[in-house]
């Protein structure tokens, strides 16, 4: 089957700022798809003409086999968009505020009602339902904010940073969304700048710096980019240990001091068992042990820099 979205050599110039720099990508129906990148690295421009809201310069992108433009209403039907920022009506109920974005989309009457129930309960919202949003929490807003994005049922579901903000309950109320969403056979490209989440939710992930994609992957492959370390500690003769596990293949002794040791190696959980074995075999006492696996966050420092970017 074809991409659900193909991305191609996309550019997109503000002035002088080259904003993205030929970006190409593709996504699978019915993909979680992680989009990550620092500051300033285009995810904002990309995702707006992913939803339509922008053309770019050059380049092209096909939704459902279709090349997609800010004109082709009918196309952009299909898409939801939950942005960084909360578009929400304060001085509306929440109730009003998804009538609002279901009339958009050409919904009314009991259909419309029908659905605007669904999300409500799909929200943990329907016991506050007709208070206005103003008096909502930062959480309860970021989960309208959600169900206002999916109220029309798109089949593709742009998520920009949707928990920034967020208490734990609610964080975790919308992974279960977006989980629940992602099951029904909703796409989802999910942008955050919390690593953990993408990692946590997002089998195959794109990293975007400088206008580029500078890696696309699945995660367990993005993460074999780095080596794990393995920090132990004995009751004596740590260079001779040291030396004797850094025979392993694939071992690299990162450090010994004192009584501790730091080994570097792709598979930690292989190297833990070898240095386990290695330290009874030469009956020395292991007093401590600290594996640490590579995680996305390193990756994503590691291929970006870990520069602050404004």
């Amino acid at each position: 089957m074809p991409p659900v979205l193909e991305v191609t050599d996309v550019r997109k110039r503000f002035g002088t700022v080259e904003a993205l720099r030929g970006v190409s990508l593709a996504v699978d129906e019915g993909e979680m798809f992680g989009l990550l990148g620092p500051n300033g690295a285009g995810k904002t421009t990309l995702l707006s003409i992913l939803a339509g809201l922008a053309d770019p310069d050059a380049g092209s992108v096909r939704l459902f086999g279709r090349p997609l433009s800010r004109t082709d209403f009918d196309l952009k039907r299909a898409i939801g968009l939950a942005t960084q920022d909360v578009s929400l009506y304060g001085e509306l109920t929440g109730r009003e505020n998804l009538e609002f974005c279901g009339r958009l989309y050409g919904m009314h009457g009991p259909e419309l009602a029908k659905r605007v129930n669904e999300v409500l309960e799909f929200t943990a919202l329907a016991d506050r339902a007709n208070d206005r949003v103003a008096t909502y929490s930062g959480g309860m807003r970021r989960r309208l904010n959600l169900g206002a994005s999916v109220v029309h049922r798109p089949r593709i579901l742009y998520l920009d940073e949707p928990t920034t903000g967020v208490d734990p309950q609610s964080r975790n109320h919308i992974f279960e969304e977006v989980r629940s969403l992602n099951a029904a056979g909703v796409t989802v490209i999910y942008t955050s700048h919390y690593m953990e989440e993408v990692e946590a939710l997002c089998p195959r992930i794109a990293i975007l710096d400088q206008g580029r994609v500078i890696a696309c992957d699945t995660r367990d492959n993005l993460l074999r980019m780095l080596d794990g370390t393995l920090t132990i500690r004995v009751n004596r003769d740590a260079p001779v240990v040291a030396e004797r596990i850094g025979r392993l293949s694939g071992v690299k002794v990162q450090s010994v001091e004192g009584d501790t040791l730091t080994l570097r190696a792709a598979d930690v959980r292989a190297l833990t068992l070898q240095a386990v074995a290695a330290l009874r075999e030469m009956g020395i006492e292991l007093t401590g042990l600290e594996p640490h696996e590579p995680t996305l966050e390193n990756v994503f420092l590691h291929l970006t820099d870990t520069k602050v970017r404004d």
